[in-house]
């Protein structure tokens, strides 16, 4: 893993598509995240006036347009960037572990109607899909889960609310999408079986995590 800490956004970029995985916060495994790699000046701090600033964060958007990564929650649960380049085989493994949705699922019905609007944000695509009552919402946050863990939603932007100065503030929402839509076709399908894929990334794992072991790999593959 890297020794001196990255102090912009190019250099984040640069970085992840050197490692192909990389979750934005740490996830327990000690160096591996965008969040433990970044110089103390692009963490999140507390300001006096009882805003906030977090370089790292308000980045997501800029590293998702400007390098054509994929974002999502791809390990554990667990937000995570991964280059073009490594993406193919992701999509190609995960998909066979996680089968595509079945007919008149919940899951499936999410996935037509982002075919059909192109990308919403979290909380238009729950509406979109009728989760509107109490509760709903962590039930419906479950579904696009296990949606992005297995390649079939990625996030294509983030949106912000704009005060009345036209600043933008908070933490910003989520525009989700079908990596077919942000990408292609193409970029879904891997000349290699599911199970070369998975022996490709684990070749990777191995290369940018060292000291981590196998049993680490498999769970992350999961």
């Amino acid at each position: 893993m890297r020794n001196e800490p990255l102090h912009s956004c190019p250099e984040l970029i640069d970085y992840i598509n050197k490692t192909g995985f990389l979750p934005l916060l740490s996830m327990g495994i000690t160096g591996w995240s965008a969040e433990e790699v970044m110089d103390e000046d692009c963490q999140y701090t507390r300001l006096p006036d009882g805003g906030w600033e977090w370089p790292l964060w308000e980045w997501k958007g800029s590293i998702l347009q400007e390098s054509g990564c994929a974002y999502g929650k791809f390990f554990k649960g667990k937000a995570a960037f991964i280059s073009r380049e490594w993406w193919p085989d992701f999509c190609n493994y995960r998909r066979s572990i996680f089968p595509y949705p079945e007919a008149g699922s919940i899951e499936e019905s999410i996935l037509d109607v982002l075919k059909n609007e192109g990308s919403l944000i979290t909380r238009e695509l729950r509406a979109a899909c009728g989760f509107t009552g109490p509760k709903m919402r962590s039930r419906f946050d479950t579904y696009l889960t296990r949606l992005e863990m297995g390649g079939y939603i990625v996030t294509e932007d983030f949106i912000y609310p704009h005060d009345r100065h036209g600043r933008e503030f908070g933490w910003g929402w989520s525009l989700l999408t079908t990596p077919e839509n942000l990408f292609g076709k193409e970029s879904c399908h891997s000349s290699l079986s599911p199970q070369e894929s998975r022996e490709r990334m684990l070749g990777q794992f191995r290369k940018i995590l060292p000291d981590e072991s196998e049993t680490t790999f498999r769970t992350l593959l999961k």
